[in-house]
């Protein structure tokens, strides 16, 4: 067995360095973790969506949905709600600007589009959304909808006909 260039281990087949690499194919979780610079691009847009982190609380009278956003400016996060019941929450953390004297130690922080998507309850007033900033912590309430009791689902029948 022998170590591949491209990660993981290769058998002794001689014929596998015929393989073609496949520009479709998706690498795997556990690969961009393990070898982000095989990958940069790909690791860095997939680092940055699972790096949003949004919690969603249902309370008695709305949803809650709070993301991490640290770094970032209201102008940089967009919230909206599409297809009637979609909250979508994206944004971008931008590169940071860098003249070419300027030595990198470490790039830890991800860059680039995020997006999350939510599929909101039916009980939810989606015309009346709110969204606020606060020390990077993107806060957006929905309004839920009283819906009414529904009626007693046993409903008395005369019978008609000859006493």
């Amino acid at each position: 067995m022998a170590i591949s260039l491209f990660g993981g281990r290769r058998s002794d087949d001689p014929f596998e360095s015929l393989q073609l690499f496949d520009p479709f194919s998706f690498p795997s979780f556990s690969s961009l973790m393990r070898f982000p610079d095989q990958h940069p691009s790909f690791a860095r847009d997939v680092v940055a969506v699972a790096n949003t982190q949004v919690d969603w609380k249902e309370t008695a009278d709305s949803h809650i949905f709070k993301a991490n956003l640290p770094g970032l400016a209201k102008e940089d996060v967009k919230v909206q709600v599409e297809d009637g019941r979609v909250l979508q929450i994206s944004g971008e953390r931008k590169k940071e600007e860098s003249s070419s004297d300027d030595r990198w130690h470490r790039v830890e922080r991800a860059q680039g589009s995020f997006l999350r998507r939510f599929r909101l309850p039916e009980n939810s007033k989606v015309e009346e959304v709110k969204a606020a900033m606060e020390n990077g912590v993107l806060t957006v309430t929905v309004p839920k909808i009283t819906l009414p009791e529904p009626k007693s689902a046993v409903k008395s029948i005369d019978i008609s006909g000859a006493e």
